[in-house]
């Protein structure tokens, strides 16, 4: 009874992660077809009355979104949790008074464990940091597209232009968290096992945005993240990084050509640990200088790194790796 009962405990997490990356890969094709599938049929009128209400609506994602506790607590996100397993590790105290930028590290392939640790409560966000609701900043592109953006945004996904970011970094009375992968997509195409590779030293812009609104800035870093797909082999300066190097203005995002085990889009099971750092007070200033800018983003590089090497001898990690920073 006991080997049944695991079974299908690992045949309901296979199921979990699977529908999850279809979500992010095919969900937003599947709503598209069906839209237009009703309204060429007698749904046709209430097609047309959610376009009206889209219109009216088009605004949500850069204002919060619509977030959903029902949603975000869905006993599916607990079995694609422990696939992996995903846990959310805690180092410090965060006063919910004040807004806080979460620069997430490293982005992943999917951006996994962020999606785990802040679109849902399968590892218990809001009992780590009672008064504090966390926004995932996801690409714009991905808001244009009719149903599928009213499904992610209940989990607490958001635009990640930057009067979205402003929007939550300037709510007063504090609470709110606003969540960045710091690399963007192009640090994808260097998610593969034992990567240590970050963008950072050119990205400036979340710094300059916490300046902007005096929110206190933490740096997470995720280990197992770049270990779930194995990608096809696109060193810089190759035909296939060069292609997706020149897609990805056009796209809006990058394209990894990525598989995990059996060669298919099943991720590896691997933990994955995400470590919240200490929080970097930011005095407000409406308008930072360069030199302010600079300094702080050295700041906050510093103690990133210190994070990372602070805590990868618990999770893996060889003394002897260290940080790639590009």
């Amino acid at each position: 009874m006991q080997t049944s009962s695991s079974h299908l405990c690992r045949c309901l997490q296979v199921f979990a992660v699977l529908q999850w990356v279809f979500s992010f890969l095919g969900l937003a094709q599947v709503c598209l077809a069906f839209l237009l599938l009703a309204s060429l049929g007698r749904a046709w009128i209430l097609v047309v009355l959610y376009l009206v209400w889209l219109y009216g609506d088009r605004d949500t994602p850069q204002a919060g979104g619509r977030r959903s506790a029902w949603v975000r607590n869905w006993a599916i996100w607990r079995h694609f949790r422990d696939y992996f397993p995903i846990s959310l590790v805690k180092t410090a105290e965060l006063d919910p008074s004040h807004n806080y930028l979460f620069g997430f590290h490293p982005h992943g392939v999917l951006a996994t464990s962020a999606f785990s640790n802040f679109c849902t409560e399968a590892t218990g966000f809001s009992h780590l940091f009672p008064g504090l609701q966390p926004y995932l900043l996801m690409l714009p592109c991905w808001f244009h597209l009719p149903l599928f953006r009213d499904y992610i945004m209940c989990g607490g996904l958001v635009s990640s232009n930057k009067a979205s970011a402003s929007y939550l970094l300037s709510r007063p009375g504090g609470g709110q968290v606003a969540v960045l992968a710091v690399g963007g997509p192009l640090e994808a195409l260097e998610a593969k096992p034992g990567s240590l590779s970050l963008r950072i030293r050119n990205q400036k812009g979340f710094v300059k945005l916490a300046l902007e609104h005096g929110a206190s800035l933490v740096p997470v870093f995720s280990f197992g993240e770049n270990e779930l797909f194995q990608q096809f082999p696109n060193p810089p300066g190759s035909w296939v990084r060069r292609v997706q190097e020149t897609l990805q203005p056009l796209l809006s995002l990058s394209l990894p050509l990525f598989h995990g085990r059996l060669g298919l889009l099943l991720p590896f099971r691997r933990p994955i640990h995400t470590v919240v750092g200490a929080p970097i007070p930011v005095h407000r200033s409406p308008r930072p200088s360069r030199a302010q800018v600079d300094a702080l983003h050295a700041l906050y590089v510093e103690r990133l790194t210190r994070l990372f090497e602070e805590h990868k001898g618990r999770y893996g990690v060889p003394a002897d790796r260290h940080l790639v920073l590009s």
